[in-house]
């Protein structure tokens, strides 16, 4: 009886094993199949918020585009293809709201996640587009080094659209970096060399671009090239070979209907028609501008175009129509609450009025020039309305001749520009200084500073939240801790203390140049418990890859290298700041019109009797 009490009481017990065996499979299958589920919704979520940051940005809203890209990646995914995709529109997004640190910090997710999983093609287009952006902040060599890449990956993939962009985003880096060396604005065809040399690669770049797009019959590539070509040889002053790019330009423009760029093309072969002593044909190009800006109804460029109709018809002496011409640009230049575009037109209406013998016209002009240079800072533009106003004067017989002001205020903008030439960063010197350091202090200090410089030399691949995403930073000192513990190793002289410590700083540099990937590439979300429903095959590769360093570092070691010398190409005098407003175009003659008005002046300078005057003596011719 007992016993079968006892067979009755252990089946029982058998039997809630088994039932309790079965409940935690369902729970554990339950739970995977929420966890499951809820991936798959915030999956959902994050490729739903890109699809529509992606339609705000084709519709022109980038700002709410860059919204909903930065919400997508709150959210997060572990789908690699879709963050590389998201980084990439959120930078482009980031470069049209001209907020170019942000689109340079997503092109640089974009080029390490496409690198590290192997994506060659998301590589090249990442590298052009970080190409892109490190051209518009000035940093050149760099972004030559990411076009080259760029231009490697499509050439190695036989793919022609893209070695195209690549040189046309060459062509692009080499036009830029030209036209920043011209700081002086002097006139196309009278540059540097240095720009020189940069504007004839940009032009060997578009010419091989154009040998590939007309091969791919791509002639709105075509268009794009001609324009970028015909600027590059207008400021080598190749003015005839402009006239022709620019001439394919505006062909082009015509068949696709492209009315901007139609109106840009007759612009730009106006400027060439200039420099080729061509008024009349330059005239009729820029009055085609004015037809299509009002057209489009862009009061800028229809108050650019007036202005240079007006410079056209001042280099014809035909100063009545340049006179009503300038006149125009003035009132727009009003409406849009354009100071510096003011000051131009009151300028070029006081050299006019001036030619016509209108003296108290010009010399109202004049004092509005100079009483707008004085608020916008214009320091070239004050020194030209006082030299006016002085002529002026001379001419109405005002017996004031301001000549000592003039040169005073002169003196005082070369005292002012070589005061900021003596004060540049990096220039002060500290004179008197004796050495009081010993031999052994000097040989002290001399080790610690090149130690600190061997550390600082130590750069990680991988460190943090800024060592993958961030190959241009420079890499930072290590910690106060680590520098006395090697201070204190040297001043030990016990061979196992010193490898304890050599190993226990190595370990811990190893330790730091380990990074977290998911920290590293905002908006990858990885798995958080200990066995991973599935495990996407690149993400495991990315993980991987986070402990080891890349083979092919060539392309960073570049980038590395641009970065040192762009620190010695920053030693130099900064440009002017510009003054030009938005109704002045940035080929406005000036040079032109101020050796015409310098002829003008040269001949109304009426020059003064001999001291001794004899009635009787003939005067020479």
């Amino acid at each position: 009886m007992c016993q079968h009490v006892k067979r009755q009481r252990l089946s029982c017990l058998t039997l809630k094993e088994q039932v309790s065996i079965i409940a935690s499979d369902r729970v554990i299958e339950k739970l995977e199949m929420s966890i499951l589920s809820r991936v798959r919704e915030m999956e959902t979520s994050c490729l739903e918020l890109a699809l529509e940051g992606e339609r705000q940005c084709k519709v022109g809203n980038y700002r709410a585009g860059v919204s909903f890209f930065e919400s997508a990646i709150q959210v997060g995914t572990e789908d690699l293809q879709i963050l590389s995709a998201i980084y990439s529109q959120l930078g482009n997004a980031y470069f049209h709201l001209q907020e170019y640190s942000k689109a340079l910090e997503y092109h640089r997710h974009d080029l390490n996640l496409t690198r590290t999983i192997g994506d060659e093609l998301g590589e090249a287009k990442a590298s052009g587009n970080l190409g892109n952006t490190l051209k518009v902040l000035g940093r050149f060599d760099e972004a030559v080094v990411c076009c080259q890449r760029h231009y490697d990956i499509t050439r190695g993939m036989y793919d022609k659209v893209g070695q195209a962009r690549a040189l046309y985003n060459f062509g692009n880096v080499y036009h830029a970096k030209g036209k920043s060396i011209c700081w002086t604005g002097a006139e196309p065809g009278e540059i540097p060399e240095e720009a020189k040399v940069a504007l004839n690669k940009a032009t060997e770049y578009y010419e091989f671009n154009l040998s590939i797009v007309k091969d791919l019959g791509d002639r709105a590539a075509q268009g794009r090239t001609y324009g970028n070509l015909g600027n590059t040889h207008y400021l080598l002053g190749n003015f005839q070979r402009a006239v022709v790019a620019h001439g394919q330009r505006l062909l082009i423009a015509k068949e696709f209907g492209d009315r901007a760029a139609e109106r840009r093309a007759y612009y730009n072969l106006g400027n060439a028609y200039i420099f080729l002593d061509q008024f009349e044909v330059a005239a009729e190009h820029y009055k085609k501008t004015l037809q299509l800006a009002m057209v489009l109804k862009d009061k800028a460029v229809e108050a650019q175009a007036c202005y240079s109709l007006g410079n056209t018809y001042t280099l014809q002496q035909d100063y009545q129509r340049a006179i009503d011409y300038h006149l125009k640009h003035l009132i727009i230049a009003q409406e849009l609450k354009d100071r510096v575009g003011e000051g131009r037109a009151c300028w070029s209406l006081g050299n006019a009025h001036t030619a016509l013998g209108n003296h108290q016209k010009a010399i109202h002009f004049a004092e509005k020039h100079l009483e707008i240079s004085k608020e916008t800072g214009d320091k070239n533009g004050e020194a030209t309305a006082r030299m006016n106003m002085a002529d002026l004067r001379l001419v109405l017989g005002l017996g004031q001749n301001p000549s000592s002001s003039l040169n005073t205020n002169n003196s005082s903008v070369l005292t002012e520009n070589h005061r900021k030439q003596d004060t540049l960063p990096g220039k002060s010197l500290q004179i008197g200084c004796s050495d009081t350091l010993g031999d052994d202090g000097f040989f002290d200090l001399l080790s610690r500073f090149q130690g600190s410089r061997m550390d600082d030399q130590r750069c990680s691949l991988l460190d943090g939240e800024s060592r993958l995403s961030d190959p241009f930073s420079p890499c930072t000192t290590p910690p106060v801790a680590m520098r006395k513990s090697t201070s204190a190793c040297e001043a030990n002289p016990e061979p196992g203390h010193f490898l304890d410590l050599r190993d226990s700083s190595q370990g811990s540099r190893l330790d730091e140049q380990r990074a977290s990937v998911g920290s590293s590439l905002p908006g990858l979300r990885l798995s958080t418990s200990d066995q991973p429903i599935r495990l996407h095959p690149m993400l495991s590769r990315l993980m991987t890859s986070a402990d080891q360093p890349q083979d092919d570092d060539v392309f960073f070691d570049m980038l590395v290298k641009c970065q040192g010398s762009r620190l010695n190409d920053q030693r130099c005098e900064e440009p002017l700041p510009s003054t030009r407003g938005p109704t002045v175009p940035a080929e406005d003659f000036f040079s032109l019109i101020l050796r015409s008005q310098a002829n003008r002046m040269d001949e109304q300078r009426v020059p003064p009797p001999p001291l001794s005057f004899d009635p009787n003596q003939p005067i020479s011719d």
